[in-house]
């Protein structure tokens, strides 16, 4: 019964919206880009809407808790360990272990 209990983004009531970007980099729009999580055992295919170095924002319709390690793959092989940082309305946030290397295409 433990993989019921966990946090989603739903369940943190955000009080006021953030009004500037906390983010110290870029974000790199990848609109149609299919990426792959490893994740509780198998591999999802999953939509990528934005990428950094530090990590990336994918479209889901799973519900991974909060903390969740994970492996992401880019199409092209490049890979990043990492954790599930935020959920939230179909929308999941990653944050890599260590820098992801963007190459050009991605700016």
């Amino acid at each position: 019964m433990a993989a019921a209990k966990g946090l989603g983004g739903n369940l943190i009531a955000r009080r006021v919206r953030r009004l500037f970007d906390q983010r110290c980099e870029a974000r790199d729009t990848a609109d149609g880009v299919t990426a792959e999580l490893d994740w509780r055992g198998k591999t999802v295919a999953l939509r990528l809407d934005n990428l950094s170095s530090s990590g990336a924002m994918v479209i889901w319709d799973e519900m991974p808790h909060i903390g969740e390690r994970v492996a992401f793959r880019l199409p092209d092989g490049r890979a990043a360990p990492g954790d599930i940082c935020w959920v939230r309305d179909g929308r999941v946030g990653l944050n890599f272990a260590a820098p992801l290397v963007v190459a050009p295409q991605w700016r």
